[in-house]
C-alpha cells in the first residue's frame, strides 16, 4: 500500500468512526434508543429523505441528544485544529490553543456571567461575556509582545501564562465569595460544561469553525514552511510576521468562540494534533481536515463517557479529556527529554 493510499484508507476509517460515534452518543444515555430508530430518525431529519420512525423518540434525539452532540463535535474539531496550528507556529509539541491565555479569559467571563448574575437577562450572556473577555484577552497579550511591528514568541508565551495565572486567580477570587448554587455553577463552568446545550448553540459555533478551517486550509503551505524556522521561511519569501498574526489571532478567536460556550476543556487541541500526525504525517494539507474529524470524535466520546460513567448522573466533560490527556501530555515531556539527552 503506498502512502497516497495510505492516506485515503485513513481519512476513510476516521469518517466512519466518526459516523458511528455520532449514533452512538445520539443513543445512549439515561435513556437507551436503538441504534437503528437513531439513525432512522437522524436520516428522516434531512430535507427530502422521508423515514417511518417511533415519534415518541423523535424528541429525545432531536432536540436534547443531536444537538449537544453537534457542539461536541464542532468543539472538538476547533480546538484540535487550533491546537495544530499553535503547535505549527510555535514549534512547540507542548503548545495547545490556550497557551496565550485566552482560553482562561474565556473561562473568566463565564465566571463574571455566573456571579453577578446576568444569566438572568438571558443564557447567551455567558458565551457573550466569555468571548468578550478572551477577545480582551488576545488583544492585551498581543499589544504587550508586539513592538515597532514584530511579535516577539518569547514574550508572547510569558505574557500568555502570567495573564493566565492572573485570570486564574480572579475567577478563584470570586469562587470564595459565590454563594452554594454559584460555586456549582461555576465549577461546572471550569470543567468543561455540554449540558443544555441546543440548537442556538449549534447555529453560533458552525460558521465561525467552518470560516477558520478554511482559512488555515488556505494557509497549509505557510504552516509546513514554519516548521522549518522563521529564517528559512523568510528566505523562502514568506512574510512571516504577517503570517503568524492572522494565523495567531484566527486560532485564539476559534478558541475564545468554543470556550464561551462550552467551558474550558483542556488537553484536546493538545491529544488530538499527536495522535493524528503518527497516523497520517505532519504534512499540513492532511494534518487539518485528519484533526478536525479527530478533534470531533475524541469530545464526543469524550462527552459520552462522561454521560455513561457514574448514570444516570453525569461528571464534566473536561474531567474525561483531563484523565486521557494528563497522562499524554508526561509521555510527551519524557519523549522531548530523551530526544534531548540522545
Amino acid at each position: 500500500m503506498n502512502m497516497k493510499q495510505y492516506k485515503s484508507l485513513s481519512f476513510s476509517l476516521l469518517f466512519i468512526l466518526l459516523l458511528v460515534s455520532i449514533v452512538m452518543s445520539t443513543s445512549l444515555g439515561g435513556v437507551t434508543i436503538p441504534f437503528q430508530e437513531t439513525i432512522l430518525v437522524l436520516l428522516g431529519a434531512i430535507p427530502f429523505v422521508e423515514t417511518i420512525t417511533d415519534s415518541k423518540y423523535e424528541t429525545i434525539l432531536l432536540q436534547i441528544r443531536f444537538p449537544r452532540v453537534l457542539v461536541a463535535g464542532l468543539v472538538g474539531a476547533a480546538l484540535a485544529v487550533s491546537g495544530v496550528v499553535m503547535q505549527s507556529l510555535f514549534r512547540n509539541p507542548m503548545a495547545d490553543p490556550g497557551i496565550i491565555g485566552v482560553s482562561a479569559g474565556g473561562a473568566f467571563g463565564g465566571v463574571l456571567a455566573i456571579f453577578f448574575g446576568v444569566t438572568a437577562i438571558g443564557t447567551y450572556m455567558i458565551p457573550v461575556l466569555g468571548f468578550l473577555c478572551a477577545f480582551l484577552t488576545l488583544m492585551f497579550v498581543y499589544l504587550v509582545s508586539t513592538q515597532n511591528g514584530k511579535t516577539s514568541i518569547l514574550t508572547l508565551l510569558l505574557t500568555g501564562v502570567a495573564i493566565s495565572s492572573f485570570l486564574s486567580a480572579c475567577s478563584s477570587l470570586l469562587i470564595s465569595y459565590a454563594n452554594l448554587a454559584q460555586v456549582q455553577q461555576i465549577l461546572n463552568w471550569l470543567m468543561g460544561d455540554l449540558n443544555g446545550r441546543d440548537w442556538e448553540h449549534v447555529q453560533l459555533l458552525f460558521f465561525p469553525v467552518i470560516i477558520c478551517c478554511v482559512v488555515f486550509y488556505f494557509y497549509r503551505q505557510e504552516l509546513d514552511i514554519l516548521l522549518l524556522g522563521e529564517e528559512e521561511a523568510q528566505n523562502l519569501g514568506m512574510n512571516v510576521q504577517r503570517t503568524r498574526n492572522i494565523l495567531l489571532v484566527v486560532a485564539s478567536l476559534l478558541t475564545g468562540v468554543s470556550v464561551s460556550l462550552t467551558g474550558a476543556i483542556g488537553f484536546v487541541g493538545l491529544v488530538v494534533p499527536h495522535m493524528l500526525r503518527l497516523l497520517v504525517g505532519p504534512s499540513h494539507k492532511v494534518l487539518i481536515p485528519a484533526s478536525i474529524l479527530g478533534g470531533a470524535i475524541f469530545l464526543i466520546l469524550a462527552d459520552l463517557a462522561a454521560r455513561l460513567v457514574v448514570k444516570p448522573s453525569e461528571i464534566q466533560i473536561g474531567i474525561i479529556t483531563a484523565f486521557f490527556g494528563a497522562p499524554f501530555f508526561i509521555y510527551l515531556i519524557l519523549r522531548h527529554k530523551r530526544k534531548e539527552l540522545s
